[in-house]
């Protein structure tokens, strides 16, 4: 922008700037926060209205067709029918493809009432919960296809409560995430088949690395990845094999030691460390070994050359978040909004919700 052009915007701006001023709340510029919050206003009320507008007639190059009134970032805009069409709006829809996508945000780690709050404090605009939940239910968020080839999953699961029939109260059912090669998401809600298929729908290197926590069900999906002749390199994640070690309680000389072997991958001097001890935690730690021997590898060599990740702690995370904003106290479900807010988490989390 040339020099004349900044002037005169400077001019046009100080002159608005007078009027605005004049007609504002004076009670309410006592501070800094006042002053901007009834610039936000006003900015949102009468400014961005009008300057939107044009440049979406310029843009579409149309201003015909019946009007649709469409709440968005820039206040309350009118749109004709014809400019709807051109800049690609979805039909019905109220909120602009922008406004859209912070709501979604808001509510893939929100509940929807918190939603409602956020948006209005973050933006000036004011979207209700059922309309932040409308929006959610009317999402079609499909899970991406990894842009190369796989040669890492990792699997955790989580729970979350439904609401029952009349009288007959609530229950728990199981959600699993998927990771993919530390950047792709995927989340199913009581539906382990359809996790498997979009894991097979990739394209998975021979071997593939599997990794997981000490869960049967965890396991379980991870033998149908690949085909009957896949190879799967299956890593007990040394997180959890730390915290199971430790449980033991003790002397903490010992534990250390333990640990230093656990972190070599060497089993038997462990149990023969443990081979004095009798307490129940003991026993259950050798029979957790015992159970995942083939899992537990050297993780400090893989950890020194790069291998592979030792720990599925990125996944552990995706099921805290998730179960962040289904486990909100009291929290209810129906099968399909745990599926759309399953959805649309994953959707934040593979940055299809980016701004």
């Amino acid at each position: 922008m040339n020099q004349e052009k900044q002037e005169r915007i400077k001019a046009c701006l100080k002159e608005l700037s007078i009027l605005l001023y004049e007609e504002a709340d004076k009670s309410k510029l006592t501070d800094l926060e006042g002053i901007e919050k009834t610039v936000r206003s006003q900015v949102l009320e009468l400014v961005s209205p009008e300057i939107a507008p044009f440049f979406i007639e310029q843009k579409t190059g149309t201003k015909v067709g019946k009007t649709r009134k469409i709440k968005s970032l820039v206040g309350e805009l009118t749109l004709k029918a014809k400019q709807i069409q051109r800049l690609g709006l979805k039909p019905r829809s109220r909120l602009s493809p922008l406004l859209q996508k912070c709501c979604l945000r808001l509510s893939a780690n929100e509940s929807y009432q918190k939603a409602e709050i956020e948006i209005e404090a973050l933006t000036g605009v004011k979207v209700s919960h059922s309309t932040q939940q409308q929006l959610v239910l009317s999402q079609d968020f499909q899970l991406p296809l990894a842009k190369q080839s796989v040669s890492e999953v990792s699997v955790d699961g989580g729970k979350v409560r439904l609401r029952g029939k009349p009288k007959a109260g609530c229950y728990w059912r199981d959600y699993k995430t998927v990771r993919l090669q530390g950047i792709y998401y995927g989340a199913f809600f009581d539906d382990n088949q359809s996790l498997i298929d979009y894991v097979n729908s990739q394209s998975l290197v021979n071997p593939l690395v599997c990794l997981g926590d000490g869960h049967d069900g965890v396991w379980n999906l991870v033998k149908e990845f690949g085909t009957e002749k896949f190879e799967r390199l299956e890593i007990l994640d040394w997180y959890h094999l730390k915290e199971n070690l430790y449980k033991i309680g003790g002397s903490l000389k010992r534990l250390k030691a333990a640990e230093s072997l656990l972190w070599q991958g060497q089993i038997e001097p462990i149990q023969a460390l443990f081979n004095n001890c009798r307490g129940k935690q003991v026993k259950k730690f050798i029979a957790y070994l015992e159970k995942h021997r083939t899992r537990i590898i050297n993780y400090s060599y893989y950890q020194a050359e790069q291998l592979c990740s030792i720990g599925s702690g990125a996944v552990e995370s995706a099921i805290k978040q998730i179960g962040a904003r289904i486990k909100i106290s009291g929290a209810q479900w129906n099968i399909e909004s745990v599926n759309q807010i399953l959805s649309v988490r994953c959707a934040y989390l593979n940055g299809l919700l980016a701004i």
